[in-house]
């Protein structure tokens, strides 16, 4: 069997179909430019991240097959810790993480957030809640404190 040229579509080729309404603008799955971008390990880690509200596409859940354009707004929430960055490139596969991190470009505002709550999680690390076991010393002081035996 003979197959003409162009017949058949790569899969990893996400490239607007033709007959589209903006055939020059690119776009791609929303769960595929957030594995792209290496928010996420896998793509099913992204979709169910976008099934579950911690990522979405300009302030509304969507789903995983929404398109994603350049200058679209997405937030991503994971651990705690929350991103709001502009959609500025398209990539069809998965990158290095230098070229990840030209797919978008993240907000001042947040940012300024992620780095303070990380200084406040530092801060909260280097002095610890309970400091061990007392001293026979302090143990003495605190007994002698509280009048006990």
């Amino acid at each position: 069997m003979r197959l003409r040229a162009g017949t058949l579509r790569n899969m990893h080729d996400r490239s607007p179909r033709q007959g589209a309404d903006d055939a020059t603008e690119a776009t791609i799955r929303f769960d595929l430019w957030l594995w792209a971008a290496r928010f996420y390990r896998s793509r099913s880690l992204a979709a169910d991240a976008i099934g579950n509200g911690q990522a979405r596409l300009n302030g509304e859940r969507v789903k995983q097959a929404h398109a994603v354009r350049a200058g679209d707004r997405v937030t991503v929430r994971k651990d705690q810790v929350e991103w709001d960055v502009a959609v500025t490139g398209i990539a069809g596969r998965r990158g290095s993480a230098a070229d990840a991190a030209t797919l978008y470009r993240e907000t001042d505002a947040s940012r300024a957030a992620r780095e303070e709550r990380a200084a406040r999680a530092r801060d909260d690390a280097a002095s610890p809640r309970h400091p061990g076991r007392p001293t026979k010393r302090e143990r003495r002081r605190l007994e002698d404190f509280l009048g006990e035996p």
